[in-house]
């Protein structure tokens, strides 16, 4: 995620102070990565600074004064341009997982019947996949989750089931792939 895009998207919206910035986020991102309150301030000093967003007013709402903030026209181009790039596929084919199964291999120094440290990581993996699809389902069928909930879970479940069937793929060559990694 980008955050000064993201945020640059909710200006484009209407005018707005940091604290409605944040609120628009969680309301319309709500299974994405956490956005701070300091993070939507501190990125609106950049957006100011790069003469993206300006300062718009002031606007109290029970309690201090707050910034407003509104999107410029740079601002709006700059959106444009980040929206007409194609987000490229993942560049490195190795990941995280890949990597712990092969580090495992390497310092697994009794793999013994049940596959060793490996094959005992991808299992524990598996089923931290499977408890977070659960978790993901029960958030899509649940009464009044919103299309952009839904859309959310149904991404981040089709990754989770590729993971799945890498981690399945990979348990049924462990043998090949510890020959491969172990030789000298």
């Amino acid at each position: 995620m980008s955050t000064p895009q993201v945020l640059l998207a909710l200006l484009a919206t209407g005018a707005r102070h940091g604290y409605d910035l944040k609120r628009a986020y969680d309301a319309r991102f709500p299974k994405a990565r956490p956005l701070a309150y300091g993070q939507v301030y501190s990125t609106l000093e950049r957006l100011t600074r790069d003469g993206l967003a300006e300062e718009a007013g002031t606007e109290r709402v029970d309690g201090p004064d707050r910034t407003v903030f509104a999107i410029t026209t740079a601002g709006r181009e700059a959106l444009r341009d980040w929206l007409a790039v194609v987000e490229p596929p993942a560049p490195h084919v190795a990941n995280a997982l890949f990597t712990k199964v092969v580090a495992a291999l390497l310092v697994d120094e009794e793999p013994g019947a049940e596959g060793g440290l490996a094959v005992a990581y991808l299992r524990a993996q598996r089923r931290a996949h499977l408890t977070r699809m659960r978790d993901f389902t029960a958030t899509k069928t649940a009464d009044g989750a919103s299309v952009g909930e839904v859309l959310a879970a149904d991404y981040a479940l089709a990754h989770l089931d590729a993971d799945l069937r890498w981690i399945d793929l990979t348990l049924s060559r462990m043998t090949a792939l510890r020959q491969e990694v172990l030789r000298p």
